[in-house]
């Protein structure tokens, strides 16, 4: 992963802060603590970036959950019906308890590429 340092996809598939991916960006590294599964530092402890950079930020990640959800959902129903010949009801319900098991996952990562949306990368950010 330290070959992809610096790239918006180490920031997003890590959950790092975008500027300088140096800490993580979330309380609970943990994903499936559902209490604490969107709960987020207001700034990185590093470069002192503030993540929320103004009020209800991340409801644009809405719609990019939208995105992700239909990618796992595609994925799902490829496996499910094209490699293990399942029926589509089988194959519904493979999609549906993808859905609801990988939740977290889609969530964060979905936050995660909206910030990265608006952040980049900085080398020398948290350097004094």
């Amino acid at each position: 992963m330290s070959l992809l340092k610096g790239t918006k996809i180490y920031s997003i598939l890590t959950g790092t802060c975008p500027v300088c991916q140096e800490e993580s960006m979330y309380i609970e590294k943990n994903p499936y603590k559902i209490s604490k599964v969107i709960k987020m530092h207001e700034r990185c402890s590093n470069c002192n970036s503030k993540y929320k950079i103004e009020p209800s930020f991340f409801y644009g990640a809405m719609y990019v959950s939208y995105a992700v959800g239909i990618a796992f959902a595609v994925a799902a129903f490829v496996i499910a019906y094209i490699f293990l010949n399942a029926t589509l009801l089988g194959s519904f319900f493979s999609i549906v308890g993808t859905l609801i098991v990988f939740m977290p996952v889609i969530m964060r990562l979905s936050r995660n590429i909206w910030i990265n949306m608006f952040f980049s990368y900085r080398k020398t950010a948290g350097t004094n």
